[in-house]
């Protein structure tokens, strides 16, 4: 093919897909077209910006609503949201924690703040998400199940916990994944940050593991600027969730009392004002999203040399980041270079967290699908148009 001009065709269309002739596009810029800046507003003239608020309590309640969870506990990120779920999950110091290598570095970095061992084992070309099927292997042949529990043949160690990913919003095969971990007393924690408003079947990603979280960092469909989610249907793990992120203080009206390590991990109340005008929009960005989608599926379907990636059968993504697989990587990095030259935001994949100098030395299955899929992804701008 000639690269250059179909590159050039592909800026000209991205260009009238998002309306804008001229100028930067940005990958995913934030959208406020509600009630964010009265909400915003209300917070500063009551002076409750920080953690005691009313629209804390109510973020969680919307979240709630929305993806079908029991209970949720905001907190400042999605990084710290994963950190307390995999705590309080009952991970200790040296445990191992089996996850994917093409994620964001924050999957990872979360498993280490425990004193954990991210184990790393391939993802589906499909879902770009855990493989079940990888997954099973690594455990057959490096694993032994006694007394209920689940330990590695080479360390020694505990592996108690299995962190997927539902990668730019596809939902992975979850419930595959779960089926295999809970025959091995493995706990599942699902890192949905990227995939609030997609489902598998009528279920929400995020509600099949033991607890779940959410991201709503800027670049992210619904955003409080910073924050996170911890999304669970046990009381138990939610109150304690609560509580640690809350400094583990006591109720009193004036005593300041611990009565455990806690984290300083609440969302302020002005985010969440950000939050609930952002949430009250959801179901439109949603729809602009995949509208979005739909239109660069049917611009990629003719060109052979591109696959789009869509949402798995059984599915509905959120489309977070649209996607799209080039068939090398001298052919991605010339798109890339092409593309962000003329002023279209691309970007590739992550590198692989077991080619990162602090987890080089981490245990790792086969990963013939990340080394393929690291070399070839890149994300389209996808902002909600509307």
């Amino acid at each position: 093919m000639n690269n250059k001009k179909l590159i050039f065709k592909t800026i000209d269309f991205i260009r009238e897909l998002h309306k804008k002739p001229s100028g930067s596009i940005p990958l995913h810029a934030p959208v406020f077209i509600g009630k964010e800046r009265e909400y915003l507003n209300e917070c500063i003239d009551s002076t409750f910006v920080s953690s005691v608020g009313k629209y804390v309590d109510k973020f969680e309640d919307m979240i709630c609503e929305f993806t079908g969870a029991k209970r949720a506990i905001a907190t400042v990120n999605g990084t710290s949201a994963l950190h307390i779920a995999l705590k309080i999950s009952g991970i200790k110091a040296n445990d191992e924690v089996l996850t994917q290598p093409l994620t964001f570095i924050a999957t990872a970095n979360a498993i280490s703040y425990t004193g954990a061992h991210p184990i790393f084992i391939d993802v589906d070309c499909d879902t770009l998400g855990l493989s079940p099927k990888s997954l099973e292997h690594w455990l057959n042949e490096n694993s032994v199940y006694k007394d209920g529990k689940s330990f590695n043949l080479k360390t020694g160690n505990h592996i108690s916990t299995c962190v997927p990913m539902h990668t730019f919003g596809f939902p992975c095969r979850i419930e595959e994944i779960v089926s295999v971990c809970s025959e091995r007393g493995i706990n599942v924690i699902e890192d949905a940050a990227e995939s609030l408003g997609s489902f598998v079947g009528r279920k929400h990603t995020g509600l099949f593991g033991k607890l779940g979280i959410l991201s709503f960092n800027g670049n992210k469909i619904v955003t409080t600027g910073g924050g996170g989610m911890i999304i669970t249907d046990d009381n138990e793990l939610a109150d304690l969730a609560k509580h640690i992120t809350t400094t583990a203080k006591v109720p009193h009206l004036w005593e300041y009392r611990h009565d455990m390590i806690g984290y300083n991990y609440r969302m302020p109340n002005i985010n969440a004002a950000l939050g609930c005008a952002q949430m009250e929009s959801m179901c439109e960005f949603l729809k602009a999203k995949r509208l979005i989608a739909e239109r660069y599926f049917e611009y990629f379907k003719h060109i052979n040399e591109i696959r789009f990636i869509k949402e798995p059968s059984g599915t509905r993504a959120n489309y977070w980041l649209n996607t799209i697989i080039l068939e090398d990587k001298n052919e991605r990095d010339v798109f890339l270079k092409m593309t962000n030259e003329n002023k279209v935001n691309t970007r590739p994949i992550w590198t692989l967290m077991n080619q990162l100098e602090m987890y080089k030395n981490n245990q790792c299955g086969e990963l013939t699908n990340s080394n393929w899929l690291e070399k070839r992804i890149l994300n389209l701008p996808s902002g909600v148009n509307l």
